[in-house]
């Protein structure tokens, strides 16, 4: 058996490469080389962060977006509201980016800032940057609110700059989703054009790739009791 100890994610996790090497052999080629190939353009450069939202299909469809685009952490809050991912909205894609829940705006500003985050505030009332002038160099963690109420007066004073999408109708806002992919889309691309190192380390893959497998696996409860029983830790 070999462990091995890694830091990935402001946390030490303990990854036994042999038993990485038996889920991946279960794996199709094919399979274990797109996993390759997504993980190259994954990210945690930028993260995203969605407050109380209340329809749980908007924060499902944020999550699809981060998944879509590369985003590979997404935080959601939930102080008003407890919700569940909506399964059928995310589209299978809650086993493919991290999610990080909070049951207060308070802890979910210090994890995130803890990790070297400043905090965006995306509002179409404040006029600090516009999407396309937004500065992609610093790790940023986009904070989207509701349509109806945006976002809580917390995060505003604690935000480290604000950002807006540009709009030229007469409607003010775009649905939580809609303008959360728009956002997405367009910094994610940014960065891939640029020189910035925005990949997961080495370590943060290796941990991706575990925990992919075992999502990939049917009855993987029952794969990983036999093979830790016939190979005991």
């Amino acid at each position: 058996m070999t462990i091995i100890v890694i830091f990935a994610g402001n946390k030490y996790e303990m990854i036994d490469l042999d038993y990485l090497a038996f889920l991946e052999n279960i794996l199709t080629e094919n399979r274990k080389e797109r996993f390759l190939h997504v993980l190259e353009n994954r990210t945690k450069h930028f993260t995203v962060a969605v407050e109380d939202v209340f329809q749980m299909h908007n924060t499902s469809a944020v999550m699809r977006s981060c998944e879509v685009f590369g985003i590979q952490e997404l935080n959601v809050i939930e102080q008003r509201f407890g919700k569940r991912i909506d399964k059928e909205i995310a589209l299978g894609a809650q086993k493919w980016v991290d999610i990080n829940r909070f049951d207060s705006v308070s802890g979910c500003l210090t994890d995130l800032k803890s990790k070297g985050y400043q905090i965006i505030a995306t509002t179409p009332h404040e006029k600090d940057s516009m999407l396309e002038d937004f500065d992609i160099t610093k790790p940023s963690a986009l904070f989207f609110g509701t349509e109806k109420e945006g976002l809580s007066q917390e995060i505003m004073d604690n935000a480290d700059g604000f950002l807006k999408i540009p709009m030229v109708g007469f409607t003010e806002s775009l649905n939580i989703s809609v303008s959360a992919a728009i956002v997405i889309q367009n910094l994610t691309n940014r960065l891939r054009r640029s020189d910035i190192k925005w990949q997961l380390s080495e370590e943060e893959i290796l941990v991706k790739r575990l925990d992919w497998a075992k999502n990939s696996i049917r009855d993987i409860k029952r794969i990983e009791a036999r093979y830790y029983q016939d190979n005991p830790r």
